[in-house]
């Protein structure tokens, strides 16, 4: 039987608690897994609740009661109002998981939404969200995002900086990492023996042959010659234009996209309420729904679960493949 799933408590001030017991709801047959966060909050939103003492105890009572193992918030949880008082435990309930994970206690970890400004203020997070910090909790010196659908996978290249500095970010060699990391992932993670990945350029028309820019023939391309002749089963750049029509999604296992609104845009047209964010690079597997706190809609009674949901399925997948 798989070990259960480790899920982190998130700003419990968002929607995190609400999607949680929807998705205990969901899966109760059929996904075990387990809650670090605080019994009492989650009995307050109506939750049926077991309290554990290790997560192998997860499975025994997963159909009855979400299990969760306590770790208990610092103050009263007001929907909607971050409280820095909370900070330590959200963090705490991230470490623990990870641990367990690379323990071999849980067989995956999933996060659900944090507020990185609340955490900076009550525990002095010093990373820019939970990439980068299960980064250094693995000792992984390169994670890659990946946006995981069920129509598309995507990565982008560079992430989270202004559209200004992308060229100067995108070198070959970090595109080479990037595209090892994601080749790497789909076969140990997804469990493609030989994934085609294709790849875009990084001006329109892929810079239609240097009239539009060189980045596409000077950087890109001879990282992709390079894999090629080593046996990836890799091609571009296209045109991001391209790319994702249904035509063209069917003859690729996943799609690297040089900035985040290139890779972004399609996948959420595509999975907005579906769509999972995946870190690969990692020694353990970790999913996230696709999703913020959305302190305007918590506790309304209106937020999908879809994206926790699948980003539960998704981490009892990938760490199947790996076993």
């Amino acid at each position: 039987m798989m070990r259960p799933i480790a899920l982190t408590m998130g700003d419990p001030a968002g929607i995190g608690g609400e999607l949680t017991l929807a998705a205990w709801a969901a899966l109760r047959t059929e996904t075990v897994f387990y809650l670090i966060g605080d019994p009492d909050w989650m009995r307050h939103l109506g939750g049926v609740v077991r309290e554990i003492a290790s997560p192998s105890e997860a499975t025994s009572c997963m159909s009855d009661a979400l299990p969760v193992l306590p770790e208990r918030l610092e103050v009263p949880v007001t929907l909607a109002r971050p409280a820095p008082e909370n900070a330590a435990p959200v963090v705490r309930s991230i470490e623990r998981a990870v641990a367990q994970a690379l323990s071999g206690e849980a067989a995956a970890v999933c996060t659900n939404p944090i507020n990185k400004k609340a955490l900076q203020d009550g525990a002095n997070f010093a990373f820019p969200g939970h990439t980068e910090f299960l980064a250094h909790l693995c000792d992984s010196p390169r994670p890659v995002m990946m946006l995981a659908g069920p129509d598309l996978r995507v990565v982008p290249v560079t992430i989270h900086i202004p559209l200004s500095q992308v060229p100067a970010a995108l070198t070959p060699e970090l595109l080479e990492e990037t595209l090892r990391v994601t080749h790497a992932g789909l076969r140990r993670d997804f469990g493609l023996a030989s994934p085609h990945i294709a790849v875009s350029g990084l001006n329109p028309h892929a810079g239609e042959g240097g009239a539009m820019g060189f980045e596409d023939i000077d950087c890109i391309t001879p990282v992709l010659r390079k894999l090629a002749a080593e046996g990836m089963r890799i091609s571009g750049p296209y045109p991001a234009d391209t790319m994702f029509h249904p035509r063209a999604r069917a003859t690729y296992d996943a799609a690297v996209c040089m900035y985040h609104d290139q890779a972004l845009i399609p996948t959420k047209t595509l999975n907005f309420d579906s769509g999972v964010n995946v870190t690969l690079g990692l020694p353990i597997v970790r999913t996230s729904p696709d999703h913020g706190t959305a302190y305007d809609i918590a506790g309304r009674g209106v937020a999908r679960p879809d994206s926790l949901i699948a980003a539960l399925r998704l981490a009892r997948d990938m760490a199947g493949a790996r076993a």
